[in-house]
């Protein structure tokens, strides 16, 4: 098959059999037992509750949990999530109430698998005689992705903007590569749906990419002439803003200083929630979302600087637009890290947006010939060698299984050991090592993709029954402390949980749950709390009132148990679960203590300005 009109050579058909692969591919790897287990704390449970909540109440406009005003995301998480939550029968269909949650972002993760493949297959890059496989692969090295398969699969907004910030940047380049058949809106359009996903971020993404892909193209104006800018943030504009400006109106000042304030700019000029790392934070996100092919993504990125650095020193003509996908992925991925090494706040999912462009370089980079350089032979030993690695570390998991700690799960490492499942992952990377040594031998071009086919058995070998490992040892147990509380909660008896606060507590009862820490102003808090905190769904009755509960659950962990002025409660135990303990209290007793404690000079914090942070 001849390699010069690879265009001519995909028909619609042969385009859309690869879609459909893609969608399979897709849906065994993000959506196989999806609802299988809880919720896993900490972030996921305060969407699910809010969206919950949206459905139950009807109210789409503000986010809610546990009472308050949730403002650290925009709404259309929210709204899809909130729309599992309305199917008739979903309590019976989704018992869990997780496939409602995580739904959302395995299907957009399944959606920026097919715009990954679309694209490739529909301008196929120079050299690809096989766009179709190209295409599959790309998509693989997206979903494949240790990231992609992680937060694929819970219930964070963290995926959805990788798939409409990315899905937004493919509609840019294939705007610019072919502007005759590609209309200039659609990237505009889903664009705005990713402001709306996590806010202002995505134009300053986009707007560095754009910036830099011009300079790499050298025609930055008529990029812009293509894509117009002007006419499409007033697209942008139209659809994200109005829920910014009711929220606005309705929310006032609280809404502002949160979301704008401590939710974007205090994230990217300060450290919250304790969330520091060192420049180079990045560099080794990118490393690790890439394994095991790290190396072809690093070659592909130097290609395309060292292409443009030839071209601009010998004012050679630069590629078509038609053939620049790389050029314009390393040039998206670049401006992620960039953008995300000056924030003074870095946690690993803010890598997610990069990841299209990181499997676009791969899959494409893995095009090149064996034959053709020295060098791609040595990228392919080197990723070869990187799975055997992998594998060796996973054999050798006996060893070093035993020094995980997790005061959570006690028996995590044992459990780990009895499971096998670390066995099963040595053999999957094991067996992709084998297969790809086989075909480099035989300068066969289908490495990559043969190294894959392991990769999805491991996900569904491995990962999967791994989450079901840790749902039974880590979130199991507050299901069942959630279960007994609803079944001994008295009427109007106020719940609290102290030491670590777990908001699926709140998820899986439904009540409103006071939260708070384990040291002598908890205690203090927690006494004037029931008392005096009000919040929509709890108001803080006094001891005296006739109507009032005279005693509180409290879940409370082993640590914050063993403390003495804990233990002086003298509690009802009413039952036990793994490191969690259910109380009743007398709330006269908890007063007189509280009383004591201020006497000898604790003073209470909990009207002190402070998010509610999990």
């Amino acid at each position: 098959m001849s390699s010069t009109h690879p265009r001519e050579l995909l028909s619609r058909k042969n385009r859309n059999r690869g879609l459909c692969l893609i969608i399979a591919l897709g849906i065994v790897i993000f959506l196989w037992r999806l609802g299988s287990t809880g919720l896993v704390d900490e972030t996921p449970p305060l969407f699910a509750a809010a969206s919950r909540s949206m459905s139950r109440t009807g109210d789409w406009l503000t986010p809610r949990v546990n009472g308050l005003p949730r403002f650290d995301k925009p709404p259309l998480i929210y709204w899809l999530m909130g729309l599992g939550y309305s199917i008739p029968g979903q309590t019976h269909l989704d018992p869990l109430g997780t496939w409602s949650a995580r739904f959302p972002s395995a299907i957009s993760s399944i959606v920026m698998m097919v715009g990954l493949g679309d694209t490739v297959m529909q301008f196929p890059q120079k050299g690809d005689a096989f766009p179709r496989k190209t295409g599959v692969i790309t998509a693989l090295a997206f979903a494949l992705s240790p990231l992609v398969l992680i937060w694929s699969r819970i219930a964070v907004s963290d995926a959805l903007l990788c798939s409409t910030f990315g899905l937004s940047m493919l509609f840019h380049w294939r705007r610019y590569a072919d502007p005759t058949k590609q209309a200039w809106w659609p990237g505009w359009l889903i664009l705005s749906l990713a402001i709306l996903t996590k806010g202002p971020i995505a134009i300053v993404l986009m707007s560095a990419t754009l910036l830099l892909f011009g300079i790499q193209q050298r025609s930055l104006r008529h990029l812009l002439i293509k894509l117009k800018p002007l006419k499409g943030l007033l697209i942008t504009a139209l659809i994200s803003i109005p829920w910014y400006l009711a929220e606005l109106i309705i929310e006032g000042k609280a809404y502002w200083n949160s979301f704008f304030g401590y939710h974007n700019f205090q994230r990217f000029t300060s450290v919250v929630n304790n969330h520091q790392e060192p420049w180079w934070f990045f560099g080794l996100i990118l490393v690790i979302a890439s394994l095991p092919f790290t190396l072809l993504l690093v070659s592909g990125i130097i290609n395309t600087i060292k292409s443009f650095l030839l071209t601009s020193k010998s004012n050679n003509q630069k590629e078509s637009p038609k053939e620049s996908l790389t050029a314009f992925a390393t040039c998206w991925l670049i401006s992620v890290l960039i953008l995300f090494t000056i924030a003074a706040t870095k946690l690993p999912s803010y890598w997610l947006p990069a990841t299209p462009a990181a499997a676009l370089i791969i899959g494409l980079t893995s095009n090149q010939g064996i034959d053709s350089k020295p060098l791609v032979s040595y990228t392919w030993i080197g990723t070869i060698l990187i799975a055997i690695l992998l594998s060796i570390v996973f054999w050798l998991s006996p060893l070093w299984v035993p020094f995980i700690k997790d005061p959570e799960i006690p028996n995590l490492a044992s459990e780990l050991i009895q499971s096998k499942l670390l066995f099963r992952s040595a053999i999957c990377f094991s067996f992709s090592a084998l297969l790809a040594t086989v075909l480099l031998l035989k300068r066969n071009k289908n490495i990559l993709i043969s190294m894959q086919i392991p990769f999805i058995i491991f996900q569904l070998i491995v990962l999967i029954p791994l989450s079901t490992l840790a749902d039974r040892t880590r979130q199991l147990p507050l299901r069942q402390a959630a279960q007994l509380i609803l079944n001994s909660k008295k009427k109007s008896e106020p719940i609290v949980m102290v030491g670590a606060a777990k908001p699926s507590l709140h998820f899986y009862t439904n009540e409103i749950i006071l939260y708070e820490g384990k040291s002598f102003s908890a205690l203090v808090n927690i006494e004037e709390r029931l008392r005096k905190e009000t919040r929509q769904g709890f108001n803080g009755s006094p001891l005296q009132g006739g109507e009032s509960p005279k005693t509180a659950l409290i879940l409370i962990n082993n640590r914050a148990a063993e403390l003495s002025h804990w233990k002086s409660l003298e509690a009802l135990v009413l039952g036990r679960f793994s490191i969690y303990s259910i109380w009743r209290v007398d709330r006269l007793r908890l007063s007189k203590i509280a009383t004591r404690l201020r006497n000898q000079g604790v003073t209470p914090t909990w009207q002190n300005p402070r998010p509610e942070i999990f």
